[in-house]
């Protein structure tokens, strides 16, 4: 069979020539499974989750849902705890008529302190050793009627030590029962990111917001933990509407404790 040549005329072979050239390489161009895989599928990729469980507002009435490890490290639940799109943060979301626990009458989307890579809960006390939490966070939604929020905390045995409450641009730092013991800013705006620290020593607790020390707080105690994440202070009987869409919202891009 006679061999069959394709003529194509110089101006022409030149053109493709330069086209081929500008296209990147093969390699470079991602799979389309690859493009619509996500980042981050799950929390624990942008967190390290190791040492917390997650209580949600689902589940039973004064039996939510509480999740440990390692069932942790794979979880997500769209749209109480969820990978932010760009997989820099979480999002913890926790609405007015969701499911409370029974010591609380407000629902939550928040992690507890464990150790032993989950296993137990902590306690740990304020006169021995330094306990310290740092968050790096900002408060991103609030309930209606009630614009109450807490975004991180120090708790004690049936109750919280000292909490971080955002109440609507006013942001406190409480101390036992007193939820006004101090005022870090009375201008605060919905979305802006912010570092809080909570140091335990000498039967004592420091509060920093933003490297600066805000407020010294007297605590004696050995049952104490950490906690972080969205505790909504309103309920479906003084906020409306009594929906999924009425919430407390916080995004968390870094937490992190140490004990010495």
């Amino acid at each position: 069979m006679p061999r069959i040549r394709t003529c194509v005329p110089a101006g022409i072979a030149a053109a493709l020539s330069s086209v081929a050239l500008t296209l990147p390489a093969q390699a470079d161009i991602p799979a389309p499974h690859e493009r619509a895989t996500a980042r981050c599928a799950y929390p624990s990729d942008i967190l390290d989750l190791t040492d917390w469980k997650l209580t949600l507002p689902t589940g039973e009435d004064e039996d939510p849902t509480e999740i440990t490890q390692p069932e942790l490290a794979t979880f997500s639940a769209r749209p109480w705890v969820q990978a932010d799109a760009a997989c820099d943060a979480v999002r913890f979301r926790a609405a007015v008529n969701g499911v409370t626990t029974g010591g609380s009458s407000y629902p939550r989307a928040e992690l507890r302190e464990m150790t032993d890579d989950g296993e137990d809960e902590a306690a740990w006390s304020t006169s021995d050793g330094t306990h310290t939490l740092v968050v790096r966070e900002a408060f991103t939604a609030l309930p209606e009627d009630r614009p109450y929020l807490v975004g991180a905390q120090v708790h004690g045995g049936d109750d919280d030590v000292t909490v971080l409450r955002l109440e609507g641009s006013s942001l406190y730092v409480t101390a036992g029962d007193d939820r006004h013991h101090h005022l870090i800013t009375d201008d605060y705006e919905l979305g802006t990111e912010f570092e809080a620290k909570f140091v335990a020593k000498d039967g004592e607790i420091d509060v920093y917001y933003n490297s600066r020390l805000q407020t010294t707080i007297s605590h004696d105690g050995d049952t104490n933990y950490f906690k972080a994440g969205a505790y909504t202070q309103a309920n479906c009987d003084n906020s409306e509407p009594c929906a999924d869409d009425n919430y407390g919202e916080v995004r968390l891009s870094r937490i992190k404790v140490t004990h010495s």
